[in-house]
């Protein structure tokens, strides 16, 4: 079941809703609108903050010791790690693993790095483009819920997140794979089972008798 959510929670949910996909930022919104997204969303609100925490201090991290050398995308999923992006060499690419894996609460990292030269503005914002794309067609679809599968895209590869049952997996992947642009589509998912899907997923609240 999941935990009661408090007003002073809802709050600071609001301040942490991020802006893009793959940035530290946060844009305030209003206290129902983020109550809304933590009811649709299979993670408990204090997984949704950690989430957000894990993301702002890795990033934090990274940037301390690498400065603009690195280019790193960090989007954190049930406390699962993705980070994405361009570094220099080898090391670089472990050292930044070993940064993120020592951030509190984090429970695992997909590590998918590659060793080159940080991508181009138009490159990225290409990336925001699919990423948008992306998300537009599964709302087309209709197959599932788009909550419950975070896109993160990285030089025209797109990374899936998210808790979905083995059905929702299949459908955001071929979705995603035959979306015009994307190069390449890597599964980051935590595939759940039926039992647990309904577990979690809100039920739909039933009218008081009359």
């Amino acid at each position: 079941m999941k935990s009661r959510i408090s007003t002073r929670t809802l709050l600071l949910l609001a301040a942490l809703v991020p802006v893009l996909a793959g940035c530290v930022g946060a844009a305030v919104v209003g206290a129902g609108a983020a109550g809304a997204l933590i009811f649709a969303d299979r993670r408990q609100a204090e997984t949704i903050m950690s989430d957000e925490g894990i993301g702002i201090r890795a990033s934090s991290r990274i940037s301390e010791k690498f400065g603009d050398r690195v280019h790193v995308n960090i989007a954190s999923y049930n406390r699962t790690v993705l980070l994405t992006g361009e570094v220099p060499d080898a090391a670089a690419k472990a050292e930044i693993e070993k940064i993120a894996s020592d951030v509190p609460n984090v429970k695992a990292i997909s590590n998918e790095l590659q060793i080159g030269a940080p991508t181009s503005l138009q490159s990225r914002s290409n990336d925001s483009y699919l990423t948008s794309k992306v998300k537009a067609r599964f709302v087309d679809a209709n197959q599932f819920a788009t909550n419950h599968v975070k896109v993160v895209t990285e030089n025209g590869v797109v990374y899936l997140m998210g808790m979905v049952k083995q059905r929702e997996a299949a459908s955001a992947v071929e979705i995603a794979r035959t979306t015009a642009g994307v190069l390449k589509v890597v599964r980051v998912f935590e595939v759940i089972s039926e039992s647990d899907a309904r577990r979690l997923d809100p039920q739909p609240s039933t009218p008081p008798a009359k």
